[in-house]
């Protein structure tokens, strides 16, 4: 089973709306018994909590599920339990690297490092912004170019 993991700061508005769509892509594809997706903050403020309410609306307009997640905290251990490990900014990038520390993990690159001839590589906040529809359209192309890479790095 290849695991992917999505983090952001909070894991209320990035990382579960690419989790969502990152999953609803893979149930499309018929590739649900080869990958499971998962997402994590790399802070605790929010663990426990559902989507924020914008990703839960966008998502809710795109009809993509969203059941059964909840924020959580990264662990130590999902850097060697998944497979993938993306983040949403570089901020989240270099706080997963720290959290290395040099030891072994799974592959670690942001969303947008996977789109090609794209500008942008950080996924803004929309906490902060509140352009949740501008987040989703990245989170969506990012998440088609991760499925691709990962469909032909593991011949699946």
């Amino acid at each position: 089973m290849i695991k992917v993991l999505f983090v952001c700061l909070g894991n209320i508005c990035r990382s579960p709306m690419a989790e969502a769509v990152f999953r609803d892509m893979v149930k499309k594809e018929g590739l649900g018994d080869k990958i499971t997706v998962d997402s994590a903050g790399i802070g605790h403020w929010h663990e426990g909590e559902q989507p924020h309410h914008g990703t839960r609306s966008i998502l809710d307009q795109y009809q993509i599920s969203y059941k059964g997640i909840f924020a959580r905290q990264i662990r130590p251990s999902d850097l060697k339990e998944f497979d993938y490990i993306i983040a949403m900014d570089e901020g989240n990038l270099d706080s997963l690297r720290q959290l290395a520390g040099g030891k072994e993990t799974g592959y670690i690159a942001r969303l947008l490092d996977f789109v090609p001839h794209l500008n942008e590589k950080d996924i803004e906040d929309p906490y902060y912004t509140g352009r949740f529809d501008y987040v989703y359209q990245l989170v969506t192309k990012g998440c088609k170019h991760l499925l691709d890479f990962i469909r032909e790095r593991q011949e699946i």
